[in-house]
C-alpha cells in the first residue's frame, strides 16, 4: 500500500468536496475554511502536481473567461485511482487510531 502525504490527502479531499467547481484558488479559499490555516499557491499546486503525475488527480482545461483576460482555469477531478488512495489512507489512520489511549483533556 502507497500511503499519502496528509496534504495530497486534504487535497483530495477538497477537490471531492467541490466536485466540478475543484480550481487552485477555490481549493485554497476551501483548505482555509476548513483548518483555519490560510495554504501558499506553491502549497496547493505542488501536491496538486504529484497527484496528477501519480494518476490519482486529473486536469482538466476550462473554457477561457473575459474576467481572466481570456486566460482558463485549470480544473481538477479525483480518478478512481485517487478515490482508492483515499481509502487506503482511511484504513491506514483508523487502524493506527485505534487502541490509542484517550487524550488527556479530550
Amino acid at each position: 500500500m502507497n500511503l499519502l502525504s496528509r496534504s495530497e490527502e486534504i487535497m483530495l479531499l477538497t477537490i471531492l468536496k467541490l466536485r466540478e467547481n475543484a480550481y487552485g484558488v477555490s481549493i485554497r479559499e476551501q483548505i482555509r475554511i476548513d483548518s483555519g490555516k490560510v495554504w501558499s499557491f506553491a502549497s496547493i499546486y505542488q501536491p496538486l502536481d504529484k497527484l496528477t503525475r501519480k494518476g490519482y488527480v486529473r486536469k482538466l482545461k476550462g473554457e477561457p473567461t473575459n474576467e481572466r483576460g481570456g486566460k482558463r482555469k485549470y480544473y481538477y477531478e479525483i480518478t478512481d485511482e485517487g478515490k482508492n488512495a483515499l481509502m487506503d489512507i482511511k484504513k491506514a489512520n483508523e487502524s493506527f487510531w485505534s487502541g490509542v489511549p484517550e487524550i488527556a483533556g479530550k
